[in-house]
């Protein structure tokens, strides 16, 4: 019989095999960390370009996570809630950029709203030009995070059921009522960790960024765009920049924890 630890129920073998995927984890950031220039760290993040690429990356980011919370919200509610023909091919193409390369997303951007696109040609003759600009920034980080958001709340409404909301309807509420007044609130704790996670997921957008918008200083390059180009030219820069990354993404973690347990 294998051997448990006392009151835990849980096999001793398990430990190692856990241990090492912390391990894993942890030794790569330690060895990242352990490589910082801690006498130039605040020269090197503070860079006129530093401190532009951190700026883009939180506005940016920010726009992203709105939109996500807007598209994102009603597309939960209609895959959780309403039955149609298709259903589950349209959720598994809703939630296709989880396992998609993000280049391959960023192509996809292009041959969509670039000039020659299948929207930016028309855009184009309309005077709008998204390609490389800050708003494909927007575009691209919307499209790799906005499943996260999607994949959250969806779980969040299946597990809570609808029997509220049918009670709710039967006593002649209207359906923008009962959605106000009782599916938000029944949901808002994962609609809390799930927007930080699109937040988060924004924030660190490489690829489909790199490839639908460029990198254009104070226009297009994010940080994870600047840590990228900072690795060939000032290594000590990029492992600033990608510690002050690392700081912010466990922030955005620790808030999302905290708000699921206060909520």
């Amino acid at each position: 019989m294998t051997r448990t630890r006392a009151g835990s129920g849980l096999p001793t073998w398990a430990w190692i095999p856990a241990l090492l995927g912390v391990a894993l984890v942890l030794l790569p950031l330690g060895a990242m960390i352990s490589r910082v220039a801690w006498g130039d760290f605040w020269t090197l993040i503070t860079s006129e370009s530093s401190r532009a690429a951190f700026a883009l990356s939180l506005r940016t980011s920010t726009a992203a996570t709105l939109s996500c919370v807007l598209l994102g919200v009603p597309m939960a509610l209609v895959l959780a809630r309403a039955r149609f023909p298709g259903q589950n091919v349209l959720r598994s193409l809703v939630l296709l950029p989880l396992v998609l390369p993000p280049v391959v997303g960023g192509i996809a951007l292009l041959y969509t709203f670039g000039r020659r696109g299948l929207l930016g040609e028309t855009l184009e003759l309309a005077g709008i030009q998204i390609a490389f600009s800050t708003t494909a920034v927007v575009l691209a980080q919307t499209f790799v995070a906005l499943p996260f958001l999607v994949i959250s709340l969806e779980g969040a409404l299946r597990t809570a059921g609808d029997r509220y909301e049918s009670v709710a309807a039967t006593l002649g509420a209207r359906p923008t009522r009962v959605l106000l007044h009782i599916t938000v609130p029944l949901i808002l704790p994962s609609l809390g960790s799930g927007t930080v996670l699109a937040f988060a997921r924004a924030l660190g957008e490489f690829g489909a960024t790199i490839t639908f918008a460029g990198s254009l200083q104070g226009v297009t390059r994010t940080l994870p765009l600047e840590i990228y180009l900072q690795r060939e030219s000032d290594a000590d820069a990029a492992v600033a920049l990608s510690l002050v990354l690392v700081l912010v993404a466990v922030l955005v973690i620790g808030f999302s924890r905290f708000g699921r347990s206060t909520l």
